[in-house]
């Protein structure tokens, strides 16, 4: 197997321990190194990790010690920072949908941080949270990334002010405006179309008797999958332009959301062959390994995140294949349509790499579908 140079680490761990898999390995100093590429190439931003991606205690740990800042999705996340020694005032709870008992628990406990993007949201900050800061929430369309966030989370640019004018009517600080361009964006111009409309949001706001300081760009860094991205800098330099740009000497607060890009490349899956099966309908191979959707590789939904892929049998002829996980579900396969070629002479009992699946891999692995065990983790 000829191991990708940026995962020599993980591969020697490997071939030393030979863990019963599948398993992910993540590489702690290639954690640390995007956090700290990041850092260098957006100065006027403040990293937020995204916890959701790999919310693992020696990820957390470590981007602690570098001086990270925390995005939270839930309640739980913010006790996995608090117990790690994050405080308060380094967290957001980031997600737009939050129950009250967790809002509550949040500001109790310190967190004054939350992300809105609409009245009912900011309604039940303002019963729980009193004097809290908000910062809403727009759309964006999406285009250009593999994994889009464009219906579920945010509000029509016209709709922002009103729900920042309600919050402060109600008592709560109207603090900033966010966006997310959708998660492994390939579109550099996607984040500088985003602020752009921030900007103009802004200057709405100031005209309604409201001063915002905060600008949330959001995540969708993306990690080297299968097909070829921006350089970091490109996509950097473009935030960085266009901040300039139209917000002048003015440039607010401004906290940026990476998941993928901290912890993704940093890992690597390591599953095994279980079938390898030549079906009379339609003539193909399918491969069967033992770990699928349910076990950690849901962003295979759709095909829309496509793995790079390694096997031991690397080298020869290759031909088409269908690639699917190991339960009896139907919608358990991976690739179908993304014309992935594998080895001819792959065999049960080989191994298959899969590469860049640091984030949102483990933490989406399930708890015992099947009656198989969430994904093993081991964190070197």
């Amino acid at each position: 197997m000829k191991p990708d140079p940026m995962n020599k680490k993980i591969i020697e761990f490997l071939e030393e321990h030979n863990p019963d898999s599948p398993c992910l390995v993540v590489d702690i100093d290639l954690v640390i190194e995007q956090y700290e590429n990041l850092s260098r190439f957006l100065p006027l931003v403040e990293i937020f990790y995204a916890i959701k991606a790999n919310p693992a205690k020696e990820i957390l740990l470590s981007l602690l010690s570098l001086g990270s800042r925390f995005d939270a999705a839930s309640i739980f996340e913010i006790r996995q920072c608090l117990a790690v020694g994050a405080q308060p005032c380094q967290l957001s709870f980031g997600n737009t949908i939050k129950k009250e008992s967790a809002i509550a628990e949040a500001f109790q406990a310190g967190v004054s941080l939350f992300a809105v993007d609409c009245d009912a949201e900011v309604e039940k900050i303002s019963r729980v949270a009193p004097g809290a800061a908000v910062f809403c929430r727009f759309l964006t369309s999406g285009a250009g990334a593999d994994w889009p966030l464009s219906n579920k989370f945010g509000i029509a640019p016209d709709e922002v002010i009103d729900v920042l004018v309600k919050a402060k009517r109600i008592g709560l600080k109207p603090q900033g405006i966010s966006f997310h361009v959708g998660s492994q964006q390939r579109k550099p111009k996607q984040w500088a179309d985003a602020i752009a409309k921030a900007a103009q949001l802004f200057l709405k706001a100031n005209k309604s008797g409201i001063k915002l300081e905060l600008l949330n760009i959001g995540g969708g860094f993306p990690s080297r999958y299968k097909e070829g991205i921006p350089n970091l800098n490109e996509i950097c330099e473009e935030i960085t332009k266009a901040l300039c740009l139209h917000f002048g000497s003015s440039v607010p607060r401004v906290i940026a959301e990476p998941g993928r890009y901290i912890a993704g490349d940093a890992g690597v899956i390591e599953a095994e062959v279980v079938l390898v099966s030549q079906k009379r309908h339609g003539g193909r191979r399918w491969i069967y390994v033992d770990i699928g959707k349910f076990g950690g590789l849901i962003e295979t939904i759709g095909e829309a995140i496509r793995y790079k892929i390694e096997t031991t049998r690397d080298g020869g002829a290759t031909g088409p294949v269908v690639l699917a996980g190991p339960t009896c579900d139907e919608m358990d396969v991976l690739y179908d349509q993304s014309n992935y070629q594998l080895p001819l002479d792959l065999r049960e009992g080989d191994k298959i790499r899969f590469l860049s699946a640091g984030a949102y891999t483990a933490s989406y692995s399930s708890t015992g579908f099947n009656g198989f065990p969430p994904l093993r983790e081991y964190y070197i």
